[in-house]
This record gives C-alpha cells, structure tokens and sequence, in this order.
C-alpha cells in the first residue's frame, strides 16, 4: 500500500470542510481559495477545486457573484448560503468529535499501562 494515496484520500475527505470554513467570514474567488489551502500546506488543484464548488453550489450550499477585476476578466466569487452555514456548523460539531475520537484512540499509553 502506497502512503501517498492515503494521504491523498485524507486530504480529500477534509477539503469539503476546509472550503466552507474558507467563506465562512467572507467571500472569495477560486485563486483566494487555493492560496488560502496552499498556506494551510493542503496542495490543491484547480481541476479539483471546480467540480468540488460546482457540487456545494448544486447542494445549495454556496452562491457565487461576478465582480469586475481591475487586473483581468470579472472574478466568480463563492459565499456560503444560509443552508451552507448551517452546514457548516454541523461539520465543525462533527469534526470535533472526530478530531476527539482520533485523539483517545492514537494517543500514546502512559508508563503506567506498558
């Protein structure tokens, strides 16, 4: 097994919830958005990222605009809907628990159990 495609398949599980924590304060366009998880170290494609918005706008989770640029063409920016914050809410409830379920679970025994 390859430790590379499980890496990959955990980054993958998290993006999701990475992007709507992303417009949870403010809009963005796509090029805000992946240097946002380029800094966070998480490397994202822009051939991933499309479909992936693409998919929360159909689930109604987000809403996009255009705005003019003063450097190029207009800029598509996504903000989370009221559905998409509401979602959002629930995923950091669950990330939570995850995130404390993973700890108990990989957590080093003390000396006293070994």
């Amino acid at each position: 097994m390859k430790i590379e495609n499980t890496k990959a398949q955990m980054r993958k599980g998290v993006l999701e919830y990475c992007i709507l924590s992303i417009l949870k304060d403010r809009d963005a366009y796509v090029a805000e958005i992946l240097e946002t998880l380029k800094d966070a170290k998480m490397l994202v494609v822009e051939g991933t990222i499309y479909p992936l918005l693409t998919r929360l706008k159909n689930a109604g989770l987000l809403s996009y605009r255009w705005e003019e640029s003063t450097s190029g063409p207009p800029r598509k920016y996504y903000g989370l809907t009221e559905t998409g914050k509401l979602f959002l809410k629930e995923l950091n409830t669950t990330w939570n628990n995850l995130q404390n379920a993973v700890s108990l679970v990989t957590r080093q025994k003390s000396t006293s159990n070994e």
